[in-house]
């Protein structure tokens, strides 16, 4: 299995939307949980990280070094 690599500020897609429609998150937190921000409507919503590694479908865009 090919592990996904992420970082902090990353604007990944999940595998479900979010309700509002956009399926944009940007990585605003990690630690042993994850905090990730929705970029169309602002929500935000802490998971787990082997939840978050699970429902992970690709990174968009990465961080500008």
């Amino acid at each position: 299995m090919v592990e996904k690599t992420y970082d902090l500020h990353d604007i990944v897609q999940m595998k479900k939307a979010h309700p509002c429609g956009e399926n944009r998150w940007k990585i605003i937190r990690m630690g042993a949980d994850i905090r990730i921000k929705c970029e169309g409507c602002g929500h935000s919503v802490m998971i787990p990280r082997k939840k978050f590694e699970s429902k992970l479908k690709k990174v968009i865009e990465k961080k500008e070094q």
